[in-house]
């Protein structure tokens, strides 16, 4: 059963970045970074799953693209080919030597299209008004505070952006999101889930949101729980 639980910040909340606090914590738990990795390149593409996941979202040429959790590039580099040259692709991570190793792949495989970025926990740093797709692959199970996260993502997107998040059907502490959990806490944020679609190649499922209202208060956030 779905419910809500509204937890505020309190004294308890010393574990927390100072820019989190406003908001409510998560109600469940959070997988550890275990891998920047969630499979070999070689397995994903035999299965086809780049290419179906951007097909799915409407990737095309010219668009621009963040891609959230980039960890080793491999939706990095598919995607900067598939925007072309009048596209940009920007990939974020939360870990220093993961963003280091990244951007030298890009050197090194000239990719004059894409540029890293390092974000934090709880805000992923990006330009506003600039995204038309936000991809977050197999990596939202490990949003520490995924309601400051998605309420400092809100303005990055451009009006008919949309954010897409692919993940596994199963609890956040075994890698996964179950997909009713996660439909809740974007429409905790002002999100609506436009189509989820059963992705078994990509280790679970597909979903498409967009923005439909104004950000909330922090304040006036309510978290979700799965009970």
């Amino acid at each position: 059963m779905l419910g809500a639980c509204h937890m505020l910040g309190d004294a308890n909340d010393a574990d927390r970045p100072a820019s989190a606090r406003p908001f409510p914590r998560a109600d469940r738990p959070v997988a550890p970074i275990v891998s920047t990795r969630w499979s070999t390149e070689e397995a994903r593409d035999r299965v086809n799953e780049a290419e179906d996941i951007m097909d799915r979202a409407g990737i095309k040429p010219g668009m621009t693209v963040a891609d959230i959790g980039a960890g080793e590039g491999y939706y990095t580099v598919r995607l900067a080919k598939r925007v072309g040259p009048t596209g940009r692709v920007l990939a974020e991570d939360i870990m220093p030597e993961t963003i280091d190793a990244l951007g030298r792949r890009i050197n090194r495989e000239d990719w004059k299209n894409v540029s890293v970025k390092l974000g934090t926990v709880d805000d992923p740093k990006l330009p506003a008004d600039s995204f038309d797709r936000v991809m977050m692959v197999h990596m939202y199970h490990e949003i520490s505070e995924p309601y400051a996260f998605l309420w400092h993502l809100f303005p990055a997107l451009k009006k008919d952006g949309e954010i897409i998040v692919v993940d596994a059907d199963r609890p956040t502490d075994q890698h996964g999101t179950p997909p009713r959990l996660l439909a809740c806490e974007f429409a905790a944020v002002g999100y609506r889930l436009e189509q989820m679609i059963p992705k078994p190649t990509a280790g679970g499922y597909m979903a498409r949101f967009r923005k439909i209202a104004a950000r909330p208060n922090p304040a006036s956030i309510v978290a979700c729980a799965m009970r």
